[in-house]
């Protein structure tokens, strides 16, 4: 059984109504290894923007293992202090990351995100010295148009996205490092310049399918029509 555990922002969490990348993602996994295939993490619901808390259970399809470590509003800085728990609790095999966004656009800037970031990986591997890891890159938002010192602390955290995979990558607990989602544009594959539409959802699983699938050998060819 291999056990994967999403973590991530609002994008990774989903709001009600949504299948959300995790699902999409667990489609493509579960017809390759069925049923030896599962998403592990301590939290289970969608945000909820009418109550703007993550009360929600109403998935466009919840049939599927929704668990995953995200939260709205939540990025590297909140996750580096929850990872080692999570996976203690959860054993996951693999994480796949998608964080920065809410870092950069609140919280810190490129260089102290990415010092989040390596202490996120030190703190996982902590838990589990064997624990595979990989990570996508900060999609810029509609924000990155119009706000040109956001846009350079966006390139500039994924530039120090990269360094810190190459510097911190092992045999034992490799880290993978996503190429951004092929074709993805805000305009089309978001529903408000940010948070994943439909076709988003498939992109941002297809980036994490992908790059496991030409490094690892995991998975098949993503078809977005059957998942």
């Amino acid at each position: 059984m291999l056990r994967f555990m999403p973590v991530g922002d609002s994008m990774t969490i989903g709001s009600a109504g949504e299948h959300t990348w995790r699902y999409r993602l667990w489609r493509l996994l579960r017809g390759t290894y069925d049923p030896a295939v599962t998403l592990v993490g301590p939290r289970e619901s969608l945000y909820d923007k009418q109550t703007d808390a993550p009360t929600s259970l109403a998935y466009a399809d919840p049939d599927f293992p929704r668990a995953h470590l995200a939260g709205w509003g939540e990025g590297w800085l909140h996750m580096a202090p929850l990872i080692g728990d999570a996976i203690s609790a959860c054993r996951p095999d693999v994480l796949l990351v998608s964080l920065g966004l809410i870092d950069l656009g609140f919280y810190t800037n490129a260089e102290q995100t990415a010092g989040n970031v390596r202490a996120f990986i030190a703190a996982a591997r902590a838990a589990d010295p064997r624990v595979r890891m990989v990570l996508l890159p900060v999609i810029p938002n509609v924000r990155a148009e119009s706000d040109a010192p956001f846009a350079e602390q966006v390139g500039l955290f994924n530039d120090l996205l990269a360094k810190a995979v190459a510097d911190l990558d092992e045999p034992c607990s490799p880290l993978l490092l996503t190429s951004p989602p092929a074709s993805y544009d805000i305009h089309v594959d978001t529903y408000d310049g940010t948070h994943p539409n439909t076709s988003g959802e498939h992109k941002i699983a297809e980036a994490f399918a992908g790059a496991m699938r030409e490094a690892w050998g995991i998975g098949q060819a993503y078809a977005a029509g059957t998942a």
